[in-house]
């Protein structure tokens, strides 16, 4: 796996930021899930992140209920499906499993997914879209984990070599089989990463367990105090990486 410099990083998305504006008919267009196998707020707040990214996407809600459903015609106008935190994992792949081929098929032919806490277990394959070169698991089942509870709390991360503090309920680690290729944006306190970005196909997936999308509002809501205030820069990172980053390479080593 590779864990990028954080001066590298940090360049980066700088140099992103400096993308000409383009107009709103331009801007590539990302579906982000909103239904039954979402929480309230939590598609939202991922539309919101992905709108002020460096890249500026259009977002359009898709769903059973939305006026327009995540189907091959749909998808093939996007650059991004984005799937936002939830519920249980197994009564939400109850909800979506009708829609794994055609995600599977949008990313291998080109497309980038994107997964937040629940979108995150759902790229993995028990169950899932199986997306990822390996499966997912629960953090705070995990061994020597600082978070025992399922209740909205902080969790620390190791981003790009710096230590964050993230908003986190009950999200997932990756577990990834050795020598996959995949760089690792951010490790939990145990080492297990808690974000990963790994191609599938022609096509990228980013997956993170914490929440970087969590506005103010999540915060106030769960009455919790991030230390390190309250920033989208690890959105940013995970989506423009997803987008534009280097390709993952394996390390030809064994991953956690």
């Amino acid at each position: 796996m590779l864990i990028g410099a954080g001066a590298a990083g940090a360049t980066a998305v700088l140099g992103w930021a400096g993308v000409t504006a383009l107009t709103s008919r331009e801007r590539p267009l990302a579906l982000v899930y909103r239904g039954p196998a979402s929480c309230s707020g939590c598609s939202e707040s991922v539309a919101a992140l992905l709108e002020s990214t460096p890249t500026g996407f259009r977002t359009r809600y898709v769903g059973p209920d939305e006026d327009v459903d995540v189907t091959p015609k749909t998808l093939a106008g996007a650059v991004v499906y984005a799937q936002p935190g939830g519920g249980d994992v197994d009564p939400a792949w109850r909800r979506l499993h009708r829609y794994a081929d055609d995600i599977r098929d949008f990313v291998h032919n080109g497309g980038h997914y994107l997964g937040f806490c629940l979108g995150g277990y759902l790229a993995g394959a028990t169950p899932g879209f199986a997306l990822l070169p390996g499966d997912t698991d629960r953090y705070i089942g995990s061994p020597n984990a600082s978070v025992h509870t399922t209740d909205d709390t902080l969790v620390r991360v190791n981003w790009r070599g710096r230590q964050r503090t993230m908003f986190f309920q009950d999200g997932p680690i990756f577990r990834l089989r050795p020598g996959a290729a995949a760089t690792v944006l951010a490790s939990y306190d145990t080492g297990a990463p808690a974000a990963v970005i790994t191609a599938y196909g022609s096509g990228r997936v980013g997956v993170v367990g914490p929440h970087p999308e969590a506005d103010r509002s999540w915060y106030r809501d769960a009455d919790l105090s991030n230390p390190d205030g309250v920033h989208p820069d690890l959105g940013y990172d995970l989506v423009e990486t997803t987008l534009h980053g280097p390709a993952p390479t394996s390390p030809g080593g064994a991953t956690r």
